[in-house]
């Protein structure tokens, strides 16, 4: 208990310590946030500076922020797992009929929401080099459509879901990969690891941005399949508890 205490202290003390070391707001232009703020768009041809900042000038860090999501669902997954019992209830002990759906009015709405939700995360996600959006963004938006089906009451589509091909696992994990894919296509193709390879084509077009776009997939992928991987085993939890 002391020693927790003791290490939550060092933390706060190093957070205030690091905060009173700031710039007051709007005093001070770094020439790192000039340089890509006034670049962008002819070097990349992304109206987005900040998407060309996480995709492109500093894509490696952004790497690291991809795998430490991935690694914490991981940890997730094999501490919820783990505290499963030895026996599964089946399928028909699992829930009763009222259980099913809260309402029909939940489950209308939840069922409703869906679809724009997900048009709304491809918008989001295919058009993060040309306004403010982007792959995490958009992945939890995209998170958000099944979220409505879970808050709809529709427990059965669920079941199917969590005792599926584990898709959201896997795509949690090809979007992970298929980020530092990208990486790798700029050291195959120019030489340095994350370079961008892809022409960078017309700035405002859909198709700009060069590789930026295909990162943007690669991480709404990761990301969405990351949170419904959590959210698919918070489901278990609930469904294996005793009633």
């Amino acid at each position: 208990m002391i020693v927790g205490l003791f290490g939550v202290a060092l933390v706060v003390a190093g957070l205030v310590w690091a905060v009173t070391g700031l710039h007051s707001f709007g005093a001070e232009h770094s020439r790192y946030g000039y340089y890509t703020a006034h670049r962008a768009v002819p070097q990349r041809q992304t109206t987005n500076s900040v998407v060309a900042v996480a995709f492109d000038y500093r894509a490696f860090d952004t790497l690291g922020e991809e795998f430490i999501l991935f690694i914490s669902v991981v940890g997730v997954v094999i501490l919820l797992r783990g505290l499963r019992g030895e026996r599964e209830e089946r399928p028909e002990e699992e829930l009763v009929p009222e259980q099913r759906r809260s309402s029909e009015s939940e489950r209308w709405l939840g069922v409703a929401l869906i679809a724009p939700v997900t048009i709304l995360a491809a918008y989001i996600v295919t058009h993060g080099q040309l306004t403010p959006g982007g792959g995490f963004q958009g992945g939890v938006i995209l998170m958000g459509a099944i979220a409505f089906v879970f808050l709809g009451g529709e427990w059965l589509i669920l079941l199917r879901l969590r005792r599926g091909a584990r898709w959201a696992e896997i795509a949690d994990a090809a979007g992970a990969a298929g980020f530092a894919m990208v990486g790798f296509g700029g050291l195959i193709g120019l030489g340095a690891f994350f370079a961008n390879f892809i022409p960078s084509g017309t700035a405002g077009s859909l198709l700009s941005g060069g590789m930026i776009p295909l990162a943007n997939l690669a991480v709404g992928v990761e990301v969405a399949g990351a949170t419904l991987t959590v959210l698919s085993e918070l489901l278990d939890q609930r469904l294996l508890s005793g009633r």
